[in-house]
């Protein structure tokens, strides 16, 4: 009779995608993926993995790139915190071990920005070293199979699940073991529906026996997330628009427009910019925008303001800010948040200053 890893790798060893980062098993291209993967889609991250390789192919050439490079080869992926740790994180491999990636587990959950999940990943794949990677999908694959029915945020549940995965385990075979987990959580043990017929597993699942699969894993309930009125104000002068960047940890390091959040009225608004310095008019509003992040969700309002004269470099340095043509803004990193105020600001500086 089969164990249940054996079963498990024989599916996995049939059905497996493939995906560019299982071609290898250079720690600098998994570490990657794993940061890309974190809260992002597989399809979504095949083209960004594509292009940060051909920009910087090694963890050398990350660590020696600008980060402002590196945040904007990260533009559109979001959760800009993961570019800044990568950066960090190869300037310490660089600085730290010679450009050698460190391989222990114990060594490579030092770096910044990893976590548990990543750096059993990164151990397991590139090092075979028998360390546990889960993830979401492990918490459901783990919790329906075993019948762990315990909140899966407390901090006791989620050492047992490491070690549940760890007893499960092949000594010759870590890395693939956690893909396999991972696989199995992402192709077939879906949140709903799951298509157990498919499973291989099934035989023994837990939650197939009792029927509650779509139950399992327990979370306890989430705060509602705040929701939080924002105005994005395009102030433009001529044929050039302000951006700054942001200094807060929400979007930090990365250029956006005038965000003042909790206020979005026109007139409101022109005071707290003459407050921060800014001579302008307000002329129209161009539009209203959504975005949910994980606490908090802007609904925001696109704001279009003129500079009645121009700002001083002092002013302009006071806000770590700018003034930017067309071609400097389609250049700079700017968050998803705000793509639909930087399309606003794109259209405005197409025009002709009459016509705006």
């Amino acid at each position: 009779m089969n164990t249940p890893a054996e079963e498990l790798l024989h599916w996995y060893d049939h059905i497996r995608r493939d995906l560019p980062w299982r071609r290898t098993t250079d720690p600098y291209r998994i570490w990657l993926s794993e940061i890309m993967l974190q809260q992002t889609r597989v399809e979504s991250v095949k083209g960004y993995y594509a292009r940060f390789l051909e920009a910087c192919p090694t963890v050398e050439a990350l660590a020696a790139a600008p980060i402002e490079q590196v945040l904007k080869l990260w533009e559109g992926l979001g959760y800009y915190s993961r570019a800044r740790n990568l950066h960090r994180a190869a300037q310490l491999i660089v600085e730290a071990y010679g450009g050698a990636f460190p391989s222990t587990y114990e060594e490579i959950l030092k770096l910044p920005g990893i976590g548990a999940y990543t750096a059993g990943a990164i151990a397991s794949i590139a090092f075979h070293q028998p360390a546990p990677a889960v993830d979401g999908n492990v918490y459901r694959v783990i919790s329906r199979f075993l019948g762990i029915r315990e909140d899966v945020g407390a901090p006791a549940v989620q050492k047992r699940f490491r070690q549940e995965v760890l007893t499960l385990m092949p000594p010759e075979r870590p890395g693939d073991f956690n893909q396999a987990l991972m696989e199995l959580g992402a192709t077939l043990c879906s949140p709903t529906s799951p298509r157990c017929e498919e499973c291989p597993w099934q035989e023994s699942c837990d939650a197939f026996d009792e029927g509650d699969m779509e139950s399992l894993p327990i979370h306890e309930k989430k705060k509602p997330q705040k929701i939080l009125p924002v105005a994005v104000c395009l102030m433009t002068f001529g044929n050039r628009v302000f951006v700054m960047k942001r200094t807060e940890r929400l979007l930090n390091g990365l250029f956006v427009f005038i965000l003042l959040e909790g206020e979005t009225a026109p007139e409101r608004c022109a005071e707290r910019l003459s407050e921060m310095g800014f001579s302008c008019a307000f002329r129209q509003k161009l539009g209203e925008a959504r975005h949910v992040f994980t606490h908090r969700i802007w609904e925001m309002e696109i704001l279009h303001f003129e500079l009645t004269e121009e700002s001083s470099p002092a002013l302009l340095e006071q806000w770590e800010g700018r003034m930017v043509s067309l071609p400097e803004l389609e250049a700079l990193a700017m968050p998803t948040a705000i793509r639909a105020a930087r399309i606003q600001a794109q259209e405005i500086l197409n025009k002709e200053p009459d016509e705006r």
